[in-house]
């Protein structure tokens, strides 16, 4: 039983994003640390997933039949737990603990203290693969559930997604969907300058992938490509989103240094009322 059954309107998944924005710019100010850039392009993207698309249920984390996410680039974890937070899976109290000792909101989200997070993560490269075994154990015991990974364009550049891409189309893991946060910075600088990204989707595709591209902020066009991902058999998906690093935030946007810089005071007010509007 899906105990996710009312789907909010796009309008309603836009005014919950606005929210998350908000969470992701204040518990970054508290902590003063924390990586806003990445966690603002994917905001969008998770509201979808845990509001409109994914069957959880934040009273019992641990449903055995729930889907299960991962947000292989963990340092954006701030977007994970405004999302987690704005679901309802612990208080929204916690959000101002992010980084501090014995906090269950750690820099990268782990399983064992956080509720909702199906998996440890920090070490780039590594979601898809977990991802992977995750879908692979849902098919072995014929189970429904899905399993979502978010992926950074950075993390393309790492030699672990690609043989996790291999596997997944040999095997037909259709109950996989990886979503790529293609916002072209990472870390300090823009992802081009490290590595040529190339035609990200002709790649997939060479790999056996079903691929959906789409605007990562447009809501009716993440969810349609969120919705229609189930519908694949045969071939897992990735939908490729174009984004924008620092997004809802005009000095933030498309701007490196803002990779994992906590906003002052100031900062903070004037990017609240942007993300407000």
């Amino acid at each position: 039983m899906n105990p996710s059954t009312q789907k909010p309107s796009i309008e309603e998944l836009e005014k919950i994003a606005v929210e998350v924005r908000t969470n992701i710019i204040q518990m970054i100010h508290r902590a003063n640390a924390g990586h806003p850039g990445g966690s603002l392009s994917a905001a969008d993207i998770v509201t979808a997933l845990y509001f409109r698309v994914m069957n959880v249920d934040p009273k019992n984390p641990d449903w055995p039949d729930r889907d299960r996410f991962i947000l292989s680039k963990g340092h954006a974890c701030p977007v994970w737990y405004a999302a987690l937070a704005e679901k309802g899976f612990f208080d929204k109290s916690h959000l101002n603990t992010l980084r501090k000792l014995n906090s269950i909101l750690q820099g990268h989200a782990d399983m064992v203290k956080t509720p909702g997070v199906d998996m440890t993560v920090g070490s780039l490269g590594q979601g898809l693969s977990a991802g992977l075994g995750m879908a692979l154990s849902g098919k072995l015991q014929k189970k429904d559930y899905r399993v979502w990974v978010v992926i950074g364009d950075g993390e393309t550049q790492e030699g672990s997604i690609w043989e996790a891409a291999m596997a997944a189309s040999t095997w037909k893991v259709d109950n996989l969907t990886v979503i790529l946060d293609n916002n072209g910075i990472q870390n300090d600088t823009f992802t081009d300058d490290i590595q040529i990204r190339g035609d990200l989707a002709a790649k997939w595709r060479a790999f056996g992938w079903n691929v959906i591209e789409i605007d990562g902020h447009n809501m009716q066009q993440i969810v349609e490509a969120l919705e229609t991902a189930p519908t694949i058999k045969g071939v897992p998906t990735i939908i490729i989103a174009a984004t924008v690093k620092g997004k809802g935030v005009s000095f933030m946007e498309n701007v490196p240094a803002w990779h994992g810089k906590a906003p002052n005071a100031e900062q903070t007010q004037i990017a609240l009322a942007e993300i407000r509007g």
